[in-house]
């Protein structure tokens, strides 16, 4: 392997995103770290996504790009590119997305230092402030899951690194996802993913640089900005039922309690006032369902929720 041969893969999909793609390949572009391959997945647009995508690989050996002809979800797109991933280490970038100029540099450093199967960074979320997006500052359950660095981690000596869900604030060695997929034709294909490589990693490393910028779109469309329609609710409490399964079957009791806490503090708040107005029965229910579930749950007597943390979300 020569010194510039790619190290790192970047699977990046998108639908519908040509408003958003161009800074994301930019940001690839600008990596400090230049020892990297990026495969471009567009899934099935009917604007110009595919068109920047093959005009980005036409012109750059470092990306591929793989077209859907019709839409297969973000899971089966993530999945089509790990099959075409050969480089050591492998991680995410939505489309819509961008990453920090140093991100694959500190990621890949970590783990060049470390030898753990994956690392994870912090991240922010950028907002429409009427003319531009503006990246804000590091949430703090971000801040718990990765601040301070922790190089050689497990998940029972961290485990609030459990808070932090996201498929793209990662890099890890591509063995880690030999039997590892994301579920398909469903909303929040991360967070099962997420907790399955906390508990099969040997050790895992959480570094405190915000290494992507993660976009809210302006017109309301990204996955988390639809949870007031029902089945997008469904598939949202169908991942955090089985993000908490996967860490109580591994026995790591304490991240299930990091994580109720969390839900408390974080996801129930909204929920429980879209249910407070929603015209179908079946939404409150559902939630209600849900509520009944991890009140069962033997963690569930530990979990101190801070409400600092429901606050936190309106920045």
């Amino acid at each position: 392997m020569t010194a510039t041969a790619p190290i790192v893969t970047l699977i990046v999909p998108g639908r519908d995103i040509a408003a958003f793609a161009p800074a994301a390949l930019d940001s690839l572009r600008a990596q400090t770290e230049p020892r990297w391959h990026a495969i471009l997945i567009d899934d099935g647009s009917t604007d110009d996504t595919a068109q920047f995508f093959a005009e980005a690989a036409a012109s750059d050996p470092r990306f591929r790009f793989v077209r859907h002809e019709a839409s297969r979800g973000l899971g089966a797109a993530r999945n089509a590119g790990i099959e075409l991933v050969d480089t050591p280490m492998v991680g995410f970038l939505d489309g819509d997305d961008e990453l920090t100029s140093t991100a694959l540099e500190r990621l890949i450093g970590t783990l060049a230092e470390t030898g753990s199967d994956f690392v994870a960074g912090a991240y922010v979320r950028s907002r429409f402030d009427g003319e531009r997006y503006v990246p804000g500052r590091v949430q703090p359950w971000v801040e718990a899951a990765t601040s301070p660095a922790r190089l050689g981690a497990t998940i029972f000596e961290h485990p609030r690194a459990s808070a932090n869900i996201v498929a793209w604030s990662k890099v890890s060695r591509t063995e880690l996802w030999s039997d590892l997929r994301f579920p398909e034709g469903v909303a929040y294909e991360d967070q099962v993913v997420a907790q399955l490589m906390y508990t099969r990693a040997r050790a895992f490393d959480v570094i405190p640089d915000t290494v992507v910028r993660w976009r809210l779109r302006a017109d309301g469309t990204s996955i988390t900005q639809g949870r007031a329609q029902l089945p997008v609710l469904r598939d949202y409490l169908t991942a955090l039922r089985g993000g908490i399964r996967v860490l109580h079957d591994a026995r790591a009791h304490a991240a299930v309690t990091a994580r109720l806490e969390l839900i408390l503090a974080m996801d129930l708040p909204p929920l429980l006032d879209i249910a407070a107005t929603h015209p179908d029965p079946a939404y409150a229910a559902e939630v209600e369902a849900f509520v009944a579930e991890i009140q069962a749950l033997p963690e569930y007597s530990g979990a101190s929720p801070d409400p600092r943390l429901t606050a936190a979300l309106a920045w």
